[in-house]
């Protein structure tokens, strides 16, 4: 079984165009339907008469987009250089949607990997971040699909992932705290079998 299924495509392979602009039209009326059951007048005003097809295609071409789309092809390149240490990148700017409110949370997240005879282009590692934070999410799941994609992939020695994020669920409603953060951290390989690896990584962050 593929565990990166798309979770609202048509098997496991990204949308069409054509798809995309059908799913579209059809948010659009499930919007408006939606905006008219909580009483809200939208066609009378101009603010908001275009509003039910601004935010479908908001979702399918830009805040949700990775539904419609597969985590990028990872080119792996020779490790030239017998390089054994920890690669890693930080602050990679991301938002998704909580799956339970549909509210975005926005952080950041640290990633990191040791290879195992090749390397990866460093560009491919924000865009994993994107495909899989673009989707309604919960942020424990996106932290362990980036790492196990990273793992599936690029087979390496292991994987770190940590993300801290803001969750506006918790900062506009229920609790409504604010300045409240949350961190959730994946490993793999040697991120979990040496303890002094793991800290170099939470060092990095730091």
């Amino acid at each position: 079984m593929n565990k990166f299924r798309l979770p609202f495509a048509n098997g496991n392979h990204p949308r069409s165009a054509e798809e995309k602009s059908e799913i579209i039209e059809r948010a659009a009326l499930a919007y408006a339907a939606y905006m008219d059951a909580l009483g809200f007048d939208w066609r009378s005003d101009p603010n908001s008469s275009e509003t039910p097809m601004r935010v479908a295609k908001a979702f399918v071409n830009d805040l949700a987009d990775g539904c419609y789309s597969v985590p990028p092809k990872i080119t792996a390149f020779d490790n030239v250089d017998k390089y054994d240490g920890v690669v890693f990148q930080g602050n990679i700017k991301m938002h998704s949607f909580c799956s339970h409110h549909h509210l975005p949370f926005i952080g950041n997240a640290h990633v990191a990997y040791i290879p195992n005879g090749n390397i990866v282009g460093l560009s491919k590692i924000p865009r994993i971040v994107d495909v899989f934070a673009r989707r309604l999410q919960v942020q424990e799941r996106l932290t362990d699909e980036i790492k196990d994609c990273l793992q599936d992939t690029l087979n390496p020695i292991g994987v770190a992932v940590v993300i801290e994020a803001q969750h506006l669920c918790m900062q506009m409603r229920g609790v409504e705290k604010q300045h409240s953060s949350t961190t959730t951290s994946a490993f793999s390989g040697i991120f979990i079998s040496d303890e002094k690896t793991r800290a170099e990584f939470m060092n990095l962050i730091k």
